[in-house]
């Protein structure tokens, strides 16, 4: 859970959801205002945790990563649902 706690960290991961590889460039404009060292760091620390590889070609998801995926799609569910009452 600290990894996951970590700035950008279950950003990088949601870009990845859907399966296809992203370079580092893509990654970095899906998650705006990331910088590149900071998100270095999150790429080298997820994938110390087997959750993101680098295929060459672009980083994805590892099969471990994928089953966080499927993990947090509650969230994501209840997130789609929520809208925060309109303050007047």
């Amino acid at each position: 859970m600290d990894l996951l706690g970590r700035r950008w960290a279950l950003r990088v991961l949601w870009e990845l959801r859907d399966g296809s590889s992203l370079t580092f460039r893509q990654l970095q404009q899906r998650c705006g205002g990331v910088s590149s060292s900071v998100l270095a760091d999150r790429l080298r620390e997820l994938g110390q945790a087997d959750l993101v590889e680098n295929a060459g070609e672009g980083y994805l998801l590892t099969e471990q990563g994928r089953t966080l995926r499927v993990a947090l799609a509650p969230l994501d569910d209840w997130a789609s649902g929520w809208q925060p009452e309109a303050v007047d």
